[in-house]
């Protein structure tokens, strides 16, 4: 007895934790990256100018080498709709009949007729529609410069709202040459986008369907 309720109490501790679980992500991994060490650089040595973190005085402060940041403008409107309808029919009939039989067996069919006609009807209609929207912003950092000079960016926000958490998540590849002269990018000029908006707490879990009504929910016929 004591071990079967040692058992529920783990259980139930289990599943209260569950509640507070980052959510998994699809997003370019890692998240941030440290700017990589540049060779052949003199140590800093007290100065005011350290050659360790300088830039040629002309260049601007776009990100293009591991470890910058970019902001990434969240713009994303996406709207599709859908409809297709289908119709089909068919008719038939068929007459038959003997009128007279002389001088042959079987006589006794002399008369019979037969009818039959068949008639069959089909239609179909179906229509579907979507609308997204997200505007935002968030700041990544540059993870990879690829041999083209295209850089893969990710990074994640973080908001905690009381008992909740809001995980806001981007990655992709950004083109330097769509890179505003204040460092910012549309996401729609990102390729190989990924945008996530996630939730995690007991609101969130309110909202999902438990994992026994799911489990019927499959065996369920219709």
């Amino acid at each position: 007895m004591r071990a079967l309720i040692t058992s529920l109490l783990t259980t139930l501790l289990v599943g209260c934790a569950a509640l507070e679980t980052t959510p998994p992500t699809a997003v370019h991994q890692p998240m941030s990256a440290r700017p990589e060490v540049r060779a052949g650089v003199a140590p800093a040595n007290g100065a005011i100018f350290q050659t360790v973190g300088s830039r040629p005085l002309f260049e601007d402060r776009r990100a293009r080498l591991v470890g910058d940041t970019i902001t990434i403008n969240l713009a994303e409107s996406t709207t599709a709709r859908k409809a297709s309808n289908a119709s089909a029919s068919r008719d038939g009939s068929l007459s038959a009949g003997i009128t007279s039989i002389n001088k042959l067996p079987l006589k006794g069919l002399a008369g019979l007729g037969v009818e039959a006609e068949s008639e069959s009807d089909f239609s179909g209609q179906g229509a579907a529609a979507a609308n997204n929207l997200f505007n935002g912003t968030i700041t990544c950092t540059v993870i990879e410069v690829y041999p083209n000079g295209n850089l893969l960016v990710s990074g994640e926000k973080q908001v905690s709202i009381n008992q909740g958490n809001e995980f806001i998540r981007f990655s992709g590849v950004v083109n330097p040459n769509h890179v505003t002269t204040s460092n910012t990018v549309q996401s729609t000029q990102v390729a190989d986008a990924r945008i996530e908006y996630k939730g995690s707490g007991y609101i969130n879990e309110s909202q999902v369907m438990g994992w026994l009504q799911r489990f019927f929910l499959l065996l369920l016929p219709i």
